[in-house]
């Protein structure tokens, strides 16, 4: 399946066990890490710049052996690496993986193929990724939690 097919697409919410500074950069970086290595797509989602920067900066050194391209979207030329950072709506951004690293329920999600949450223990946090969760289920989705 291509990005841009209507389907139903599969929902993750990763919940991390505590809430450290970065902990849910960190595993933007190591699901990110992961997509890319599969072949796939993605746009990490950030609600704003210093979000977006802190995760541009993290994808650089977050794995010593680890080489991810990536780049701020919108893209300043015309190729796009095949992992773009930004706070641009996902509904005009082509990728297989969409991380969601907002609090907000992401428009476009239905265009890609995966989503990805990242969830950690901070009240706010968690409130928000639990409406979420049933936004996504009202729209159809089946989303899945996987405690790490």
């Amino acid at each position: 399946m291509r990005a841009g097919a209507m389907s139903t697409p599969r929902i993750d919410f990763y919940v991390l066990p505590d809430q450290h500074e970065h902990g849910r950069a960190l595993l933007a970086c190591r699901v990110t890490d992961k997509a890319y290595s599969l072949g796939h797509t993605v746009y990490l989602f950030s609600a704003s710049e210093a979000q977006a920067a802190t995760l541009d900066d993290l994808l650089w050194i977050f794995r010593q052996d680890s080489f991810i391209p990536h780049e701020r979207y919108p893209l300043v030329g015309t190729e796009g690496s095949p992992v773009l950072i930004g706070t641009a709506s996902p509904a005009e951004v082509n990728a297989q993986v969409l991380i969601n690293f907002t609090l907000a329920l992401p428009d476009g999600f239905e265009r890609f193929e995966r989503v990805v949450e990242l969830v950690d223990q901070q009240p706010d946090v968690l409130a928000k990724s639990r409406e979420r969760f049933k936004q996504y289920r009202e729209r159809g989705c089946a989303p899945e939690s996987h405690r790490l």
